[in-house]
């Protein structure tokens, strides 16, 4: 039974964070074009943030300390809302399209913002939780 209701928790997370995905990144795709992943970048900093601060909630043993909020929001949730799939996918059909240039920018900046929001969002949380 305490699978199953983890499981609950799971799937209602990642209902919302998939829709979260959705809305977010074709808003960004309609804001500024889709010559190159803006959306997905978007969605994978933020999502890398949120995940700092649930971390660092997690480990001041705030609320995400608990099993259930974080199988609803981080496995759920943030599971669902980010995205390494689509930047792998996106990065390679830059690669194959002949953008080098843009692919590499691609993996640069995704890999460089995402650590550097986590580590910001897990400060941010040290900070918001204490």
């Amino acid at each position: 039974m305490d699978t199953l209701n983890g499981v609950m928790w799971v799937a209602l997370g990642s209902v919302f964070g998939g829709i979260a995905r959705f809305w977010l990144s074709g808003f960004v795709a309609r804001r500024v074009g889709e010559t190159f992943p803006w959306g997905t970048m978007v969605i994978n900093v933020s999502g890398a943030f949120l995940i700092g601060m649930l971390a660092a909630s997690a480990a001041g043993h705030g609320t995400f300390a608990a099993v259930r909020p974080w199988q609803f929001a981080v496995t759920g949730f943030l599971g669902c809302y980010t995205t390494v799939s689509s930047f792998s996918l996106q990065t390679l059909s830059l690669a194959r399209d002949g953008e080098m240039p843009l692919a590499a920018l691609n993996l640069v900046l995704s890999l460089s913002l995402c650590l550097l929001a986590v580590a910001a969002g897990f400060s941010a949380g040290l900070h918001a939780f204490a």
